[in-house]
Formats: C-alpha cells, sequence, structure tokens
C-alpha cells in the first residue's frame, strides 16, 4: 500500500480535527492540527499584550522567531501542542482565543511562517492534517482531501457543550455569535480564505454521527491508499 496525503478542511467547531485525529489513528498516520498551531501563535500574542486593544501586526511578526512549536503525542495516546515546550493544548480552546485567532491567521507572515512548518510535516506523507486551507494552498495535490462542514446551530452547541464541560462558563448564544462572526472572517479574508477545493469530497455531520463519519472517511482514504488494477487508484469518491 502507498502512504498518501489526506488533507481535511472546514468551519470551525464542524469536527474536522476529531475526524482528522481518528483517521489517522485508524490507518496509523501522523496527525496535524494546522488549527492549533495558529491558536497557539494567538495566544502567544494575547500572552505578550499584543492584543489587548487592536492587534499588534509588526510586533507579532517581529516576534515569530521567539514562537517554537511542536505537536507531540501524549501517554494516553492524544495529541498536544507546545508552545516555546509549555503545554497549551487546554488553554488554546478558550474563549479569548476563539475570539482573535481568525484576526492572527488573516496576517500573511503568520500564513507563510506556519505554513512552511506544515509542509515540512508532512514532507513525507502519511499524514492527516487538518484546518482550513490544507487542499488548497498546504497541500494542493494531496490524494485525499475532505471538506467537512455542519450548520452553525450544530456546531454552536458541541463547542458550548465542550467549553462547559471544561469548566468555562459560556452561553449558546455568545458561542454561536462568535462562530457566525468567525465563519464570515475566515471565508473573506484577503490570504488563504477557507474554501473548498474543487476536488475535495464534501461531508456534512450535521445529522451524523462520529462512527458515520469516521467510517466514509476510512472508505474514501482506502480507495486511495489500496492499489487498483493496472497499478493506478481510482479518483471518484
Amino acid at each position: 500500500m502507498k502512504a498518501i496525503t489526506i488533507a481535511i478542511d472546514g468551519f470551525s467547531a464542524a469536527g474536522k480535527s476529531t475526524l482528522a485525529r481518528q483517521l489517522a489513528r485508524r490507518l496509523n498516520y501522523a496527525y496535524v492540527d494546522s488549527g492549533a498551531m495558529y491558536r497557539a501563535v494567538t495566544l502567544f500574542a494575547l500572552r505578550r499584550g499584543l492584543l489587548d486593544n487592536r492587534l499588534d501586526e509588526a510586533d507579532l511578526v517581529a516576534s515569530l522567531t521567539q514562537v517554537d512549536l511542536k505537536c507531540k503525542k501524549t501517554d494516553s495516546g492524544g495529541e498536544a501542542i507546545l508552545l516555546n515546550g509549555e503545554d497549551v493544548t487546554a488553554e488554546i480552546r478558550g474563549v479569548a482565543v476563539s475570539d482573535h485567532v481568525s484576526k492572527v491567521a488573516e496576517i500573511p507572515e503568520v500564513r507563510s511562517h506556519l505554513i512552511k512548518m506544515q509542509r515540512a510535516m508532512g514532507r513525507a506523507k502519511a499524514v492527516v492534517m487538518d484546518g482550513r486551507d490544507i487542499g488548497t494552498v498546504v497541500f494542493p495535490d494531496a490524494e485525499l482531501k475532505l471538506f467537512v462542514t455542519a450548520s452553525p446551530e450544530t456546531r454552536a452547541r458541541r463547542r458550548c457543550d465542550e467549553l462547559v464541560a471544561k469548566g468555562q462558563q459560556v452561553t449558546l448564544a455568545q458561542v454561536l455569535q462568535g462562530i457566525k462572526k468567525r465563519d464570515e472572517r475566515d471565508s473573506t479574508r484577503a490570504h488563504s480564505p477557507l474554501a473548498k477545493a474543487a476536488d475535495a469530497i464534501e461531508i456534512d455531520n450535521s445529522h451524523l454521527s462520529k462512527a458515520a463519519q469516521l467510517q466514509e472517511a476510512v472508505r474514501l482514504a482506502l480507495r486511495r491508499i489500496q492499489p487498483q488494477k493496472g497499478g493506478k487508484s481510482k479518483s471518484k469518491p
């Protein structure tokens, strides 16, 4: 069987990271959460006070050389994101980071810096990476591209439940408003906007279980991984 690159894009809180993580484990592939990388840079900016009144782009760009990011597996089999050696996996999912990450992700120099990191991580293939521009910008030649989506209300309910479970005090209305604003920013930003690649396969999981979604993704992946007659893999879904 050949090793391939799998790019998974989609809207905020659509469950693409969960799918990417599960799919990577099923295929024994490496998993890279590109969104966590942008969140970590946003946390770095927040800690430096670069988002107190308005985003200080110049200072953030000048400080990128001080941002060391690493993705590693935890002892429990999960994934952690390290910012300058500190595990910030939980902190980057907070409301403060969520409210500002799109602004940080719009900065061309930030995107360029992280895209170089992401491409290096996926150079050897056998990788599943999720984000918002993986199939269109980071890996436009990925053998399998998936675009994961769900209704804003469904995504808000999921994210709200997730935050409440972690002890954060948020309301569904607050989370829904944040998701709608982020959808707008992500889809209309000047650099690498969120978009479905022309050859991506859409998975709407508004009424789909995680197990059913994973089963479909595995099916699609195996059709590209397993050799077909004549030495070519099927390209149709």
